[in-house]
């Protein structure tokens, strides 16, 4: 029955959808849980109500359901219908990332890379972020790249970081694109090639990337490139 729920929710029958996660719920299923969490929090077939949600993602997650712990753990850290508690959040994170849910391995890794309700750990971050990446979150790969270029919890590896960077650039993130544009900049890990450099650049200013964006103006200004 789960499966049917989800091919009416991909096929936005919300109203079969819905019903048949509620039959669920009632059996204490804890993917119908979150999955009606999810459809309350954002008003699928529903009244939104973030109130209902949080009640159904905390069902959900007495359960260990990974995406109910990582939703409440936003809102946490938000300060959606509860109040703000950055311990928490990193608290419910954490177990969702210990379930290997790939975004909350992610959210972390973050956390413990800048200290947000835990104590700042660089060695811990690089381990979740390398959970992450190993489930091809983009961003993660990007985040340990750095860790990698800057020895931040981890020896510093310029060539690590080139394959950390590249996974990201490829997976079209303007931040790896950027990343990867300084590491042929500098030669880091690779053999130093400014075209190369340039081409990363214009990728990752073509996808929105601020400081791309400004390195390409003032090289056009120059005349040192056309666009």
């Amino acid at each position: 029955m789960i499966q049917e729920a989800f091919d009416a929710f991909n096929a936005q029958n919300y109203s079969k959808a819905l019903e048949l996660f509620e039959t669920l719920a009632i059996q204490n299923n804890p993917t119908a849980l979150s999955s009606l969490g999810y459809m309350h929090q954002k008003g699928l077939g529903v009244e939104s109500s973030l109130e209902r949600s949080f009640l159904l993602y905390s069902q959900a997650a007495e359960l260990n359901e990974p995406a109910a712990l990582y939703n409440i753990a936003l809102m946490y850290a938000d300060g959606v219908v509860v109040e703000h508690d950055q311990f928490k959040s990193y608290e419910l994170m954490l177990r969702a990332a210990i379930l290997e849910f790939p975004q909350a391995q992610f959210e972390a890794a973050l956390a413990l890379e800048r200290g947000l309700g835990c104590v700042q750990n660089f060695s811990e971050a690089a381990f979740w972020y390398e959970e992450a990446a190993k489930r091809g979150n983009a961003n993660a790969f990007n985040n340990l790249g750095v860790l990698y270029k800057e020895g931040h919890g981890v020896p510093q590896d310029y060539a690590r970081a080139f394959i950390c960077f590249s996974r990201a650039a490829n997976a079209n993130l303007a931040e790896g694109q950027y990343n990867l544009g300084l590491m042929y900049d500098q030669g880091l890990g690779c053999d130093m090639n400014n075209d190369t450099a340039l081409e990363w650049c214009r990728k990752a200013a073509y996808n929105g990337h601020e400081k791309a964006k400004s390195i390409i103006r003032s090289l056009q200004e120059e005349g040192k490139i056309v666009f």
